[in-house]
């Protein structure tokens, strides 16, 4: 059977109209319009404050910057799962397959600082565990999730496709926007729940109650007090 010409037009544009829908970018899963989220790369002096690090060297800050980033990664991999098209989980796994040598020394690196600065032996290692449980939950969010998800998508994207030997590099550049993302911002900023409201009673004074029924006057200004709570 022959197709008429104005048919194949017709499939042309539909055909057309559907496939951005099968392209947009990953910022679209949340939001019409993203907030944005970009952040300048860290300094080794912007690096030692964000990362609670205060007088890391240069190897330091750079161990530093792999093992908040694996940190953040990890906790995308366990609070994201809610959208599997973000590929938070295999995003971790690859990660930490392709960067398992620079992680490694990473730690090491973490450890003989705070060998250095907490004391040797068990004071130490007991610093660098509440540094580790500290970073953890610094990446941890529930108000912006969505805004984390996101960006921890993105960059964990970046860090699979990273050579080996400059995770570093990628935190250096997404670890700001990571720690921005942390911040409800854009059309998920609703707000504290209970904090933008404030419950009104009526007065329980006996003399508003009539036989079990608010009196107009006492009615009148529990209803002036429902009009003008905070």
């Amino acid at each position: 059977m022959t197709v008429p010409p104005s048919l194949r037009r017709l499939a042309l544009i539909c055909a057309a109209g559907i496939l951005p829908l099968t392209t947009q970018p990953a910022a679209a899963q949340f939001y019409w319009s993203p907030p944005d989220m970009s952040a300048a790369p860290l300094t080794d002096a912007d690096a030692a404050t964000a990362l609670g690090l205060p007088g890391a060297n240069a190897a330091e800050i750079k161990a530093g910057l792999a093992w908040n980033l694996r940190a953040a990664l990890n906790v995308a991999a366990l609070q994201c799962q809610f959208e599997p098209t973000l590929l938070t989980v295999g995003n971790y796994n690859a990660m930490i397959a392709h960067h398992d040598a620079e992680l490694d020394a990473a730690q090491a690196t973490l450890l003989g600082y705070f060998q250095r600065t907490a004391g040797k032996g068990r004071a130490g290692q007991s610093a660098a565990d509440m540094y580790n449980t500290r970073i953890y939950s610094g990446y941890s969010t529930v108000q912006a999730q969505r805004g984390f998800c996101q960006v921890a998508g993105q960059v964990g994207r970046d860090a699979i496709f990273a050579d080996r030997g400059t995770l570093n590099d990628v935190a250096r550049k997404g670890l700001g926007s990571i720690r921005k993302s942390l911040v409800a911002a854009g059309e998920q900023a609703y707000g504290v729940p209970g904090d933008d409201y404030a419950i009104a009673l009526p007065s329980f004074d006996p003399k508003c109650w009539k036989k079990g029924v608010l009196v107009p006057v006492c009615h009148q200004a529990y209803n002036d007090k429902v009009v003008t709570r905070p």
